[in-house]
């Protein structure tokens, strides 16, 4: 997908953006970092084909273009499932398929209140859950994203970096924005800049200011206290799952022999455990900085 010399303005007022000029690829994580009233969500909105160019032109756009706004409002007195089946109908699902389909998604994102809950009585996470399963009901060519962890559970962050993951691996495109550095950084295989309506490649390895590398690569002492957590493939069982470790809290990370290091930021432990045993992996050891008494996996490879 191509955006050449693209301009966008509402009316006659100021340019939002200026002369934009992108490729988007297939299996592509792409990033968008900028602040509030950069045009980052108008950039989002021409990608999705909700929007047109004032100037310039758009190509190569897929079929299939799952989108996820960053207020999302859908009509209240339905509930979450009803209001999945009613989409998957007008994009070509039969009934069943799509209420099977929902179900599964709200299952996954953990939707409180279930697939009953009335979309107006979900706070703003639960409807972004829903937000989330609507763009995924037919596996997008094109998945795009405004602020997606804006108000998620931490459960329901794993998943949408795994779902992330999943359509790149599928041969899709995903592209975000985060205000971010640390979150495009971890998740993003090519991360712009959006300043003033003008988009700008940004390195593929964040470098700080000063030309040190940035924290996940930095010498232990300048990070901070952290965790260690040592994690090995489980054995008898499935394949241990590659993982973006930076994007689930660490700091860095190393391999010695079969088993991966990590030091983690103890806040993001807990989850990145979790994410971990779910992916294959079995624990080996957990020390915290300061005691370095390692915390040997209990039973089922967890930590005790």
């Amino acid at each position: 997908m191509k955006l050449e010399a693209v301009s966008k303005r509402h009316g006659r007022g100021e340019w939002v953006l200026s002369d934009v000029h992108l490729t988007v690829r297939a299996a592509e994580i792409v990033a968008f970092r900028g602040d509030n009233g950069s045009g980052k969500s108008t950039l989002l909105r021409l990608l999705a084909g909700l929007s047109r160019p004032t100037r310039g032109r758009i190509t190569g756009r897929p079929l299939c273009v799952g989108y996820v706004p960053d207020r999302f409002g859908p009509p209240g007195r339905l509930s979450a499932l009803a209001y999945l089946v009613h989409l998957g109908r007008v994009r070509g699902l039969s009934t069943d398929a799509a209420a099977a389909r929902g179900r599964r998604l709200l299952e996954r994102l953990s939707l409180v209140g279930g697939e009953g809950a009335q979309l107006q009585t979900l706070s703003k996470g639960n409807a972004q859950k829903v937000a989330l399963a609507q763009a995924l009901l037919v596996p997008p060519e094109l998945l795009i994203l405004d602020e997606p962890w804006s108000g998620l559970d931490a459960s329901a962050h794993d998943v949408l970096a795994e779902v992330i993951t999943e359509v790149a691996e599928a041969g899709g495109a995903v592209v975000f924005t985060d205000h971010r550095e640390s979150v495009s950084r971890a998740r993003a295989t090519a991360t712009y800049a959006v300043r003033q309506g003008r988009v700008t490649a940004l390195p593929a390895v964040a470098e700080l200011s000063t030309g040190r590398p940035a924290a996940e690569t930095r010498p232990h002492a300048e990070v901070g206290p952290a965790t260690e957590v040592v994690l090995t493939p489980r054995a008898g069982g499935p394949s241990a799952r590659p993982l973006d470790w930076t994007a689930v809290g660490a700091l860095s990370h190393a391999v010695r022999g079969p088993d991966t290091v990590l030091r983690v930021d103890p806040a993001h432990c807990d989850t990145l455990l979790l994410t971990a045993l779910r992916s294959g992996w079995s624990v080996v050891a957990v020390t915290h900085e300061g005691t370095r008494t390692p915390t040997r996996p209990g039973p089922g490879g967890g930590p005790r």
